[in-house]
């Protein structure tokens, strides 16, 4: 990687840190190809992404952003669990340490606070955006359902009492 490239490289990381909701560092010690593949495609069907970074480069990205603090989590082989969504990442990367051994969260931050491995486990167990917009939606909608369940609560009892006077009538 020439000097140029490594320039582009922080300049596209040092963006990204400024769009998005968290960072979550993790070490892979030997993480298979297979694995790491699986990883990326689970992180992106969550809408997050997964990077393999030189901690040096990632060190003067993370520089003048919120998340400069993350600099001393970048010791040995480490990788980048990013995302705009405050949870997405941290989830995936919870699962998949759960299953694989060569696998360990270090740590993350979410803007301006740190969060150890235990503050990344607990905002992993958070419902996601997405699951916090369906309830939202099922709440709102609820007291519609009601209002037209009471509406046509009268008429049906008229149609019961109409038709027990049609059926005794016939009788």
């Amino acid at each position: 990687m020439d000097r140029a490239q490594k320039a582009e490289l922080v300049t596209t990381l040092h963006d990204t840190f400024a769009e998005i909701g968290v960072v979550v560092v993790t070490r892979n010690l030997g993480l298979t190809v297979a694995q790491s593949t699986d990883l990326r495609a689970k992180m992106r069907d969550a809408g997050a992404s997964y990077k393999v970074t030189k901690n040096r480069l990632a060190k003067i990205a993370v520089t003048g952003t919120a998340y400069e603090q993350l600099g001393n989590l970048l010791t040995g082989p480490t990788a980048l669990a990013t995302s705009s969504d405050p949870v997405a990442a941290a989830k995936v990367a919870v699962d998949f340490a759960k299953t694989n051994d060569k696998f360990e969260i270090v740590g993350g931050a979410m803007g301006d606070t740190l969060l150890d491995v235990e503050g990344v486990k607990a905002l992993a167990s958070l419902p996601s955006l997405d699951e916090l917009r369906a309830k939202i939606v099922g709440l709102v909608q609820a007291p519609a359902t009601k209002v037209v369940q009471v509406i046509q609560a009268p008429a049906g009892q008229l149609a019961r009492v109409f038709n027990a006077y049609a059926t005794k009538d016939a009788a």
